[in-house]
């Protein structure tokens, strides 16, 4: 580990976030000092007090520990590398572009890797006016249901949540040159294009 490094990473941050080193003492409940010599490289926080110091410079704990900001430059702004993420505890989704560190319930969570669709995992769709209708071949009980389905394009990601013992089936305005994502409660994600 480099402390030089980390402590301007740590001074960047709290520069960032327009914050005194007093200011950050003060919520962790330690001395300006420590802050201090975390900052010139004289130190770095003990294991307890890093996860408090990176939910105040609002960064993840692994971005405190390496040391490094890594900033997304390739992967920005093209949704098409859109990723997909599901808490496995409460069920909550998430999307993100490029390498997003994602964290729900109070752990980091992987991004789904995309399968392509099986039989039980099919769907139908048809144009009717504007818009595809897709059906999916899929059960919707309360165990076993798709959760949701998006239409991933390069300049946007439309999503729609989907519940259990509701209709499996959506409507999403006709646009070409996408792809179709669904998430399986049991199986994970699927794609295919359109």
């Amino acid at each position: 580990m480099d402390l030089n490094k980390n402590g301007r990473l740590l001074y960047n941050l709290r520069k960032k976030k327009g914050m005194t080193q007093k200011e950050v003492a003060e919520k962790l409940g330690i001395l300006p000092k420590t802050v201090s010599k975390w900052e010139t490289g004289h130190g770095f926080p003990d294991v307890a007090t890093i996860s408090k110091l990176a939910e105040v410079l609002g960064v993840s704990e692994k971005t405190i520990l390496s040391g490094n900001l890594e900033v997304n430059r390739e992967d920005a702004g093209n949704m098409k590398r859109t990723k997909f993420y599901v808490c496995p505890d409460c069920g909550s989704f998430m999307q993100g572009v490029g390498n997003s560190q994602v964290m729900c319930c109070g752990k980091q969570i992987e991004a789904l890797k995309p399968q392509q669709p099986d039989e039980t995992h099919g769907i139908k769709a048809e144009e009717i006016e504007d818009d595809f209708y897709i059906e999916f071949n899929h059960e919707m009980t309360k165990e076993h249901y798709i959760g949701f389905a998006a239409y991933v394009r390069f300049d946007r990601v439309l999503t729609i949540k989907l519940y259990p013992e509701q209709e499996g089936a959506i409507r999403f305005p006709k646009m070409r040159g996408g792809k179709l994502c669904w998430y399986c409660s049991k199986h994970g994600l699927f794609e295919m294009k359109l």
